[in-house]
This record gives C-alpha cells, sequence and structure tokens, in this order.
C-alpha cells in the first residue's frame, strides 16, 4: 500500500483561521510517501526517511499490544527517538481508538515514510503523516488530528486537495471549497525560506495568550482576513496584492504584538513580504522580479522558489 499527501501553505488568515476566518490556502507540489507492506512477524517496523534518502528515524513497535520496543533518531540538533517514538505512537493510537481493528491482528507491517521536501522547510512533515495514517487506517484525518495535535486542519486540507482551497471552521467542522488561485502576476511571486523552522503548537499557544491577555474587536478583524481572503484570490495586479499583504500583516501584527517579516528583517526590500503559517520561520510570500533572488541570497537566504515550483 501507498499513501501521498500534499505540502501545505497557509497564505492568508494565520492564527485568525483557528477562531473562524476564511483562509486561503495552497497544496505544494512537495510532500510526503507513506509505504506500507506486510511481514509475517507481530511487529509494527518504523522508517522515516529524508528527501536524500537518509533515515533520520526508526522504531520497531509490538502488534497488537501497540507497545514501544526500540527507536534511533539520527540527529544531533533537534528532538530525541523517545519523544518522537511517543508522538508516532499516539498518532497510531488514537488511530486506533478511531477504528478498533486498525492493527489488532497478529500480522505486521514494514512502513517506510519519504519526505519529497528537506525537514526544515515547513511544509508539513507531521500533517502528511497523520493525513496518510488515517488514509491506512480508515479513520477521518480530521478527528485524528484534533484528537492528536492542536491546529485548524487547514493542512491536513491541503494534504487531500491538489488545487487551492478556501478553509473555513464552523461549528468546529472544517468547510473546505476548492478554488482557482492562479494570478496573472504568479511570476511575480516567490516563497524565501527564513532558514528556521516554527513550531506550530508554540505559536498557538502563544497567540491564544495574546487574546486572553488582551482586548481585541476579534469578530471584526476576522470578518476583515476573511474578506482579504477573497481579494486575494480576485486581485488582477500585483501592485493590488501588495496593499492586500500590507493590510494583512498590520492586522495579524497588531493582534500577536510582532513586527511584520518585512519591517523586522528586509525594511529595505523593494516588493511586498508575508509571513505564511507561525510568523518568525518557515517560508515567507515575496512579490518581487529578476532582483528578488539575488536580493535574498545576497542576505544570506538561498531557498528561493519560484510560484510554478512551489505551488501544486
Amino acid at each position: 500500500m501507498n499513501f501521498y499527501s500534499n505540502g501545505k501553505l497557509l497564505l492568508t488568515g494565520e492564527y485568525l483561521v483557528l477562531d473562524g476566518a476564511k483562509s486561503l490556502a495552497i497544496p505544494t507540489k512537495f510532500g510526503q510517501d507513506l509505504i506500507v507492506e506486510k511481514i509475517k512477524e507481530s511487529q509494527l517496523i518504523w522508517g522515516s526517511f529524508t528527501d536524500s534518502g537518509e533515515c533520520w528515524f526508526e522504531a520497531t513497535f509490538d502488534i497488537p499490544k501497540l507497545r514501544l520496543v526500540t527507536c534511533t533518531f539520527n540527529s544531533e540538533k533537534e528532538g530525541n527517538a523517545d519523544l518522537i517514538a511517543e508522538t508516532l505512537l499516539g498518532i497510531l493510537q488514537e488511530a486506533r481508538n478511531l477504528n478498533p481493528a486498525f492493527l489488532t491482528s497478529d500480522e505486521g507491517f514494514v512502513v517506510k515514510t519519504k519526505l519529497t521536501f528537506p525537514r526544515n522547510w515547513g511544509l508539513g512533515s507531521s500533517s502528511t503523516l497523520i493525513n496518510s495514517i488515517a488514509a491506512w487506517a480508515k479513520v477521518d484525518a480530521f478527528k485524528l488530528l484534533w484528537n492528536s495535535f492542536k491546529g485548524s486542519g487547514y493542512d491536513i486540507a491541503c494534504a487531500q486537495n491538489d488545487r487551492s482551497i478556501f478553509y473555513q471552521i464552523k461549528d468546529q467542522a472544517p468547510i473546505i471549497k476548492q478554488v482557482e488561485f492562479n494570478p496573472a502576476f504568479k511570476d511575480k511571486l516567490f516563497f524565501v525560506h527564513l532558514n528556521q523552522k516554527q513550531d506550530s503548537k508554540e505559536a498557538i499557544a502563544k497567540f491564544r495568550e495574546h487574546l486572553d491577555c488582551a482586548q481585541y474587536d476579534i469578530q471584526g478583524k476576522i470578518k476583515r482576513i476573511s474578506a482579504i481572503s477573497d481579494e486575494f484570490l480576485s486581485a488582477k495586479s500585483v501592485e493590488e496584492f501588495d496593499k492586500l499583504i500590507v493590510e494583512h500583516e498590520q492586522i495579524i501584527s497588531s493582534i500577536i504584538k510582532l513586527k511584520p517579516v518585512k519591517e523586522k528583517l528586509f525594511p529595505d526590500y523593494f516588493g511586498e513580504i508575508k509571513s505564511l503559517g507561525a510568523w518568525g520561520g518557515d517560508f515567507v510570500l515575496v512579490t518581487g522580479n529578476e532582483s528578488t533572488q539575488a536580493y535574498f541570497k545576497k542576505k544570506g537566504f538561498e531557498t528561493i522558489l519560484t510560484y510554478n515550483q512551489m505551488v501544486l
């Protein structure tokens, strides 16, 4: 069995998507494979591989007890084997809670996951994994996400859709609408990696703290962000698009009390820059021209993708 899930980027509505804002999200050309092969031994033998084919995490679980036996983690920089194994075990156990027939027989499996993007890109190494495990276990991927992690679920929607989407949460349920985001000025859009990965869980927790500690016209901001999502889709020129980026950045900045990324890191840049997802890491969306790549490379940011290189 082979399962594949698309990576994701959230173009509008970061943070406020959690509170019902209509957000524009795009699946990426990058994602993750999950390959499952049956074996006779009653074990689940897991291997996670990078885009370059390096095995960075291995674990063995007993079946049907679904108990961790061994694990190894090939990295000196982040995380540890036990923590990753416990997280994976929690996802598998929750999948079995949703489908009691999952991983209960005496037969075992060898599972291999392989990213098609570097792990630090932040395109959804967790969401693609959860979506593929849900498909394997025949359970609802949104329930598996929400029972295992915190998050809006837009990344699960991107994993399952091959077109851009409007994503919104209403009455604690995901509302997904495929849309055509194919701007005439897409040759002026770039995605630049900020050389660091953001922790989505931590970012969500901080956002909640800001909402709890201050009074905001949050419903008014949600309404305006939802409207900007529509206007992103209908923008006819890069100049119109730039104005929307600036307004969107100012709204989110006023809530989370962080400077927009352009003001903080690139005040002399000639185009506009928009954070995507949790502020402070991963990719940003940039408007520009033939000079854009040279500008960011000179600043030390080497990973720059065009619209067509990134968007599915």
